[in-house]
C-alpha cells in the first residue's frame, strides 16, 4: 500500500534530489598549465587532479609522452621542456584517465636570443665520445623521487656577474654553430670561488678534463629527481662523488676555466627530460 501522507512537494523534491545526484557526477581531469603563456625555454608545469590517484593520467604533447609524478592526494605533475630551437605557435596537450580524454590547447610564445661570436683555444677541438657518453647518460635520467622544494626557488651557485644568459647563439672561430644555443648561464668568477648544488639531489656525474672531457672540462651533475638535473662544468677544483647526496647551497667545487672554454666561469646547465632549459624561473619563482 502506498504511503499517502507523502506530499506531492516532498515528493518532488526527493525527486530534483535524485535528478541532480544522477546528472552531476565530480568532475575529473582538472588541468592546471603553468604559465599559461610560456615562452621559448621555459618550462611548463602540467597539474593534473584525478578520481583515481592509483592510476597516473597519461600526458602527451606532439605525441611525446610526458612522465607523470605523483604530488599527493589526487595529483599529479608532468613537465614539457621547451627550447630556442622550437617553433613558436599552438600545441595541444592530450591527457587520458578516469576513462576520459581531454585536450587543452598551449600556445608556445617567441623570444629572441643574441648572438655571440667566441674563439676557443685549440680551435675548438671537438668532444671526445667517452665524453659525449657519460654526459648523455646523464641527461636521460629520470628518478621517481623528487627532491626540491616546490616552494623555495633554486639558488644562485655561485656568486660573480652572469656573464652569458641562456638561449646564446653562437660563432665557435668564426663558424655558426648549427642546432646550439647556449644551454644554460654563465657565471664569471675567479679561479677558486666556491660552487654550491642550486637544489638537493644526488650527485650521478663527476668527470674531469684529464679524462677526456676536452669541451665541459671538470664536470660535476645533480640529479635533482623526476627528470630535473643540474650540470656543472668548467670547474677547477671537485669537491663531491658520485652517489653524494648533497643540500642546495652545499659546496661542491669550484669555478675554473677547464675544457673549451675562454675565462674562469662557471657554466650552470639545468635539464628537464633532457632538455636544456632556462634556469632562471627556477631560480626566482620556484615550480611545482
Amino acid at each position: 500500500m502506498l504511503n499517502s501522507r507523502l506530499s506531492v512537494p516532498a515528493l518532488t523534491a526527493s525527486l530534483w534530489t535524485s535528478l541532480l545526484t544522477w546528472v552531476a557526477p565530480a568532475l575529473a581531469l582538472e588541468v592546471q598549465v603553468t604559465p599559461t603563456q610560456p615562452k621559448l625555454g621555459e618550462t611548463v608545469s602540467i597539474v593534473v587532479a584525478v578520481d583515481n590517484p592509483d592510476q597516473p593520467p597519461q600526458i602527451t604533447i606532439g605525441g611525446q609522452a610526458l612522465p607523470a609524478f605523483p604530488l599527493g592526494g589526487d595529483r599529479y605533475r608532468a613537465f614539457f621542456p621547451t627550447s630556442p630551437l622550437d617553433r613558436p605557435g599552438q600545441r595541444t596537450l592530450q591527457i587520458q584517465g578516469d576513462g576520459e580524454t581531454r585536450t587543452v590547447p598551449l600556445q608556445l610564445q617567441n623570444r629572441s636570443f643574441p648572438t655571440q661570436r667566441l674563439w676557443l683555444r685549440g680551435g675548438g677541438n671537438g668532444a671526445t665520445q667517452y665524453e659525449l657518453d657519460r654526459v648523455a647518460a646523464f641527461k636521460a635520467i629520470v628518478s621517481p623521487e623528487k627532491h626540491w622544494n616546490a616552494r623555495i626557488p633554486f639558488t644562485r651557485p655561485t656568486s660573480g656577474r652572469v656573464s652569458t644568459i641562456f638561449g646564446v647563439r653562437r660563432y665557435y672561430n668564426g663558424e655558426f654553430a648549427q642546432d646550439y644555443y647556449h644551454r644554460g648561464v654563465d657565471y664569471a668568477a675567479s679561479t677558486g670561488t666556491p660552487v654550491v648544488a642550486p637544489a638537493p639531489g644526488y650527485i650521478r656525474l663527476v668527470d674531469r678534463e684529464a679524462n677526456g672531457f676536452r669541451i665541459h672540462g671538470n664536470t660535476v651533475g645533480i640529479d635533482h629527481g623526476q627528470g630535473v638535473l643540474s650540470i656543472m662544468i668548467h670547474l677547477h677544483s671537485i669537491s663531491v662523488r658520485e652517489g653524494d647526496f648533497v643540500q642546495a647551497g652545499q659546496t661542491i667545487g669550484t669555478v675554473g676555466s677547464t675544457g673549451a672554454s675562454t675565462g674562469p666561469h662557471l657554466h650552470w646547465g639545468l635539464y628537464v627530460n633532457g632538455i636544456a632549459v632556462d634556469p632562471v624561473p627556477w631560480r626566482y619563482d620556484g615550480l611545482e
